[in-house]
C-alpha cells in the first residue's frame, strides 16, 4: 500500500524538515504486520513528494493471530497488502509521528504555516465510496478527486469496485493532514486489523482534538473508527460533546445564571473568597480552569503577586472572549509574559499545567458528566498536583431561596448535577484522601439557617 505526499513550497525540500526524514535516504522499519518504508520519489525546490510505502506480511499475521478469518482462505486472499488501511494508519503514526505532533526543531515556524499539500493513495478501500470520501474530507477544507476503480477494466459491465483512488488538495498544516488521513483511512475502510479497546477513544480524541468535535459526520466516523463497539462509542460522544460547546447557548445559559444571582452580588462574593485563600496562601503561579469568558482572570491579572496566571477552556470561543475581556493585545510585555491563554480539557492529562502554586475550578464541576469526574480528579490532583485546589459549585438545597427557579430545576441548563453539602463535603473528603490533600469547606454567600449558603467552596491543600 502507498501514500504519497507533496508540496510545492519554497523550497519545496523543507517538506524532509516536517517529515523529519533526509530525502536523500531511505528510511525503514520493521513493524509487526510488515516493513514501511519512506523514500523520496522526486526532491527539488519546486516540487518535494515523500512515498510511505507499507508492505505487508499476511502469513506472519497468520502466524501471530492478528486477523480474524471470514473465509477459509481468508488470511492468504485478501486486499490488505495492496489497499490503505489501518495498516497505513499505524505506519503513519511509526514514522511520522513527530510530524503528527506538530514539532519541528528545524523549522517551528513552518510547521505551525498552513502550507500548500497533496496526499495520494493509489488504492483506498471506501465503503461508500466516492461520495463517503468526499463526505469525510471536504468539510476539512480539501479539495477531494475520488476515482471508482473498476471490478475489471475488461468487463465495464460489472460496475466499480468499492475501491478508489483518493488525492487530497488543500493548503493546510502537516499535522492536520496526517492526523486526517490517521483517522479516516481506517474509517473508509470500515475495518482495523486489531482489537478494539477502550485506548481507540484517547487515540480518536487526541487525533480529533481540533475538528472531530464539529465534524458533520462525527458519529459516523466515531462508529466506524471504535468498530461499532457501543459502550465505547457512547462514551467517545459523550466526551466530545463536552468538549463542542454552543457557544450562543452557553452564553445565554450564563446570563440568565447570573441574573438570578445578582440581586446577592454572588459572582463577585465568589471572587472575593477565591483572591481571599490565594493571598493568604501567598500562591504566586495559579491556573483558572475552565476560564469561561475570563471572569476570574480579569481579577487575578491585578494581583501583583501572581507572577504565572493560566487560563485554560475547551471553548476556542470562551478563550477568545477571554482575551477580548483582559485586552491582550493592549498588554505591556511584561503583563503578556505573565498570562498565557490554551485550550485544555479537565479530563485529559495536560503536562503544561504542572507546577503551579493553584488551580481553581470555580463554577465549573458542575458542568462535567457524573462519569468523567475521575478522570479530572486524577488529572488535577493526582497528575498536575498543585500545593492549593480551590473548587466552588453551588449548593442546590438554597435554590428553594430564588423565587425566580422553578421547583426542581438547576439553575444553569448545562449543569449536570448540583450538590447538596454533605453530597460536595462527601465528594472533597473523598478525593482529598485519596491523592494526598486535606480539605476544608466554607460557605460563600449570606448564609441561610435551614438551607446554608447560595455557593458552597472546598478548599484542598497538600
Amino acid at each position: 500500500m502507498l501514500l504519497t505526499i507533496s508540496t510545492t513550497i519554497t523550497p519545496a525540500t523543507d517538506l524532509g524538515y516536517l517529515l523529519h526524514k533526509n530525502p536523500g535516504a531511505v528510511r525503514s522499519i520493521e513493524l509487526a504486520f510488515g516493513t514501511a518504508h519512506v523514500f523520496y520519489p522526486e526532491s527539488s525546490d519546486e516540487r518535494c513528494t515523500a512515498a510511505l510505502l507499507v508492505e505487508t506480511d499476511p502469513i506472519g499475521l497468520v502466524r501471530r493471530g492478528k486477523r480474524r478469518p471470514v473465509f477459509a482462505l481468508a488470511d492468504y486472499v485478501n486486499d490488505r497488502p495492496y489497499t490503505a488501511s489501518s495498516f497505513m494508519s499505524t505506519a503513519i503514526a511509526k514514522l511520522f509521528g513527530t510530524a503528527m505532533s506538530g514539532r519541528s526543531d528545524d523549522r517551528p515556524e513552518l510547521a505551525e504555516a498552513t502550507i500548500p499539500l497533496e496526499a495520494h493513495v493509489p488504492t483506498v478501500s471506501c465503503r461508500g465510496g466516492a461520495e463517503l470520501a468526499a463526505t469525510l474530507f471536504e468539510p476539512l477544507g480539501y479539495e477531494v478527486a475520488a476515482v471508482p476503480i473498476a471490478l475489471d477494466e475488461r468487463r465495464p459491465d460489472w460496475g466499480d469496485s468499492r475501491y478508489i483512488a483518493l488525492t487530497l488538495r488543500a493548503e493546510v498544516r502537516l499535522r492536520d493532514l496526517l492526523r486526517h488521513l490517521y483517522v479516516l483511512l481506517p474509517v473508509m475502510d470500515d475495518d482495523k486489523h486489531y482489537w478494539v479497546e477502550r485506548a481507540e477513544i484517547d487515540k480518536l480524541l487526541r487525533k480529533g482534538d481540533e475538528w472531530l468535535a464539529t465534524h458533520p459526520s462525527r458519529e459516523l466516523i466515531t462508529r466506524r473508527f471504535l468498530r461499532y463497539r457501543g459502550p465505547l462509542m457512547r462514551e467517545a460522544l459523550a466526551r466530545l460533546s463536552e468538549e463542542s460547546v454552543d457557544e450562543l447557548d452557553e452564553r445565554a445559559d450564563s446570563r440568565a445564571e447570573d441574573d438570578l444571582e445578582r440581586q446577592m452580588s454572588l459572582a463577585e462574593q465568589r471572587l472575593g473568597a477565591v483572591l481571599s485563600v490565594l493571598r493568604a496562601r501567598g500562591s504566586t503561579s495559579v491556573a483558572d480552569l475552565g476560564c469561561g469568558g475570563g471572569k476570574l482572570l480579569s481579577a487575578l491579572v491585578k494581583e501583583s503577586q501572581l507572577e504565572r496566571i493560566v487560563g485554560t477552556d475547551v471553548s476556542t470561543g470562551a478563550l477568545e472572549a477571554a482575551a477580548r475581556r483582559l485586552h491582550v493585545d493592549e498588554m505591556s510585555p511584561r503583563a503578556r509574559e505573565r498570562l498565557t491563554l490554551f485550550q485544555s480539557s479537565l479530563t485529559y492529562r495536560d503536562r503544561r499545567l504542572d507546577g503551579l502554586d493553584a488551580v481553581v475550578l470555580m463554577e465549573v464541576i458542575e458542568h462535567i458528566d457524573p462519569e468523567r469526574l475521575p478522570a479530572l480528579e486524577w488529572n488535577v490532583f493526582g497528575s498536575a498536583k498543585p500545593g492549593t485546589v480551590i473548587v466552588t459549585t453551588p449548593n442546590v438545597e438554597y435554590n428553594v431561596r430564588f423565587e425566580r427557579l422553578d421547583e426542581g430545576r438547576l439553575r444553569h441548563r448545562d449543569h449536570r448535577f448540583e450538590w447538596t453539602r454533605e453530597q460536595f463535603r462527601a465528594w472533597g473528603d473523598a478525593v482529598a484522601e485519596s491523592q494526598g490533600y486535606t480539605a476544608r469547606y466554607l460557605p460563600v454567600g449570606p448564609a441561610d439557617p435551614e438551607v446554608g449558603s447560595p455557593t458552597q467552596m472546598a478548599v484542598f491543600e497538600r
